[in-house]
């Protein structure tokens, strides 16, 4: 328990593709990466920069 295998990951990324369509997952993908881009910048305690 608490482990997670590779039919469940198989099982999220269908319900996911399901859910929010094919067109949609690379903006949703992008959303994702920039968050976690600004989540850790500021536990660095980095500044934003507005570009």
């Amino acid at each position: 328990m608490g482990r997670i295998g590779f039919g469940e990951i198989i099982v999220v990324l269908v319900v996911v593709l399901l859910v929010f369509g094919a067109r949609r997952l690379p903006e949703i993908g992008q959303a994702i990466g920039r968050a976690v881009r600004e989540f850790q910048s500021a536990m660095k305690g980095e500044e934003k920069k507005d570009v």
